[in-house]
C-alpha cells in the first residue's frame, strides 16, 4: 500500500536518476489543473528540489488541451498517470510508461501493444523507487521498437476513431 508521499518520493528518485545517468531534460506537464484536483500542485512539489538544475522544467497551469498535447508530442519518452495524457503520447508516437491506477491503462496498452508488460506500472504495487527507475530504463531500452510499433499501428487507430465519430454523427441525423 503506497501513499501519495511515497509516490512523490519515488518520482523524485527517478528525476534524480535521469539527471545523474542521462543527458535528458525532464518536463513536468500538468494535465488536470482544476481546483482541488490540480496536477500542478503536486508537480511543483516534485520540481522544487531540482529547480536550479536547468534540466527540469515545470510547465504552467494555463496551457490548453492542444498546447499540452503538442508538448507531449515533442517528448522523447513519456511517463504519465493521467489516461488522456498517455493517450496523447501514444497518439503522437511517443514511447510511454503508464503509471496505472485503473484497468484502463492496462487495457489501452494491451490493445495497442498486445501486452502491458513493461508499459504499465500499477502504482498500487509500487513499493520502491527502484521499480520506477527500472521501468524507465526498460522503456529507454525499447524506445526505438516502441516508436516504430506506434508509427505502424496508430494511424489505423486514429482512422477508426474518425470512422466511429462519422458513424455516430450519421446516427444522430
Amino acid at each position: 500500500q503506497h501513499t501519495d508521499g511515497d509516490l512523490l518520493t519515488h518520482a523524485r528518485a527517478l528525476v534524480q536518476h535521469v539527471l545523474q545517468c542521462t543527458d535528458l531534460t525532464v518536463a513536468l506537464i500538468p494535465h488536470v489543473t482544476q481546483e482541488r484536483n490540480n496536477d500542478w500542485d503536486v508537480l511543483h512539489r516534485l520540481y522544487q528540489p531540482f529547480a536550479g538544475s536547468g534540466r527540469v522544467l515545470l510547465l504552467g497551469q494555463q496551457l490548453n488541451s492542444p498546447q499540452t498535447k503538442y508538448i507531449i508530442s515533442q517528448c522523447r519518452l513519456f511517463i504519465g498517470a493521467r489516461t488522456h495524457a498517455t493517450i496523447a503520447a501514444y497518439g503522437t508516437r511517443v514511447p510511454t510508461l503508464a503509471l496505472g491506477y485503473s484497468v484502463k491503462a492496462r487495457g489501452i496498452a494491451r490493445d495497442i501493444f498486445g501486452s502491458e508488460d513493461g508499459l504499465v506500472l500499477p502504482v498500487q504495487q509500487l513499493t520502491d523507487a527502484s521499480q520506477l527507475i527500472h521501468a524507465f530504463e526498460a522503456l529507454r531500452e525499447r524506445e526505438d521498437d516502441l516508436r516504430c510499433h506506434l508509427a505502424e499501428v496508430m494511424p489505423g487507430y486514429i482512422q477508426s476513431a474518425w470512422d466511429a465519430g462519422a458513424h455516430v454523427a450519421e446516427l444522430l441525423r
